[in-house]
């Protein structure tokens, strides 16, 4: 068994699973989560046994988190994913703003994540990085606007990861890295976008294996800086 471990929040597929299949085939023990079963992640655990481990999860409910918790010892985990989000209900104007579809996207997006992986801390080792899923379209610098909600949960999410490194994670040497995957040729991000799955969790896991010292930084999948 691998000496390198990892943790995927919301495997089931698209970008998680991609990262799952990724890291599995760099060597990884990969602990991957889904909230409904998910039969492409059962078919990446049987192409790469021993490798990768199925686990339940919902980043909003504190219980399952905590199971995940349970199966690994502090101090052993060198990675830890949290990719587990929504794109929110559509339209996205400003006019379409409620107090509820807010604070929907805003748990599931932010708060949800953002407490997982406090709660799972005490697992990274030190010189772990802890990855937010992030976009670019939580950019304020760089938004074009609309999908409000979407791009308010992410700016939501990167001041919390921010708040995650320096009260918590920056105290244990471990890193928080806010990623931006590119626009990418999954269920959310359509057909028609730049790049593929393999492309950006390839660059994604590239990103994360040269992190060197620990920092909260917001980087895209190609290793660039992304304005905030």
């Amino acid at each position: 068994m691998s000496d390198r471990t990892a943790i995927v929040i919301g495997a089931s597929r698209g970008l998680g699973l991609g990262l799952t299949r990724e890291l599995a085939e760099r060597g990884y023990r990969v602990i991957a989560s889904e909230r409904s079963q998910s039969q492409k992640l059962r078919d990446a655990e049987a192409e790469h046994e021993p490798a990768i481990e199925i686990v339940t999860c919902d980043v909003t409910d504190t219980g399952s988190v905590a199971g995940i918790a349970d199966k690994l010892r502090d101090g052993s985990v060198d990675l830890l994913i949290l990719n587990a989000g929504i794109y929110g209900e559509r339209p996205q104007n400003i006019d379409d703003l409620t107090r509820e579809n807010m604070a929907d996207i805003v748990m599931t997006n932010a708060i949800g994540p953002i407490q997982a992986a406090a709660a799972l801390l005490p697992l990274l080792k030190k010189g772990g990085t802890i990855a937010m899923m992030s976009s670019k379209m939580g950019s304020i610098e760089d938004s074009s606007g609309g999908s409000n909600l979407y791009r308010v949960s992410k700016v939501a999410q990167n001041m919390l990861a921010r708040s995650l490194f320096e009260d918590h994670a920056k105290k244990v040497g471990v890193g928080v890295l806010s990623l931006h995957p590119g626009w990418v040729q999954t269920d959310m991000g359509g057909p028609n976008a730049l790049i593929d799955v393999d492309t950006s969790v390839r660059g994604m896991v590239d990103v994360l294996e040269g992190e060197r010292a620990p920092r909260h930084a917001f980087i895209a999948y190609d290793g660039q800086t992304v304005p905030w």
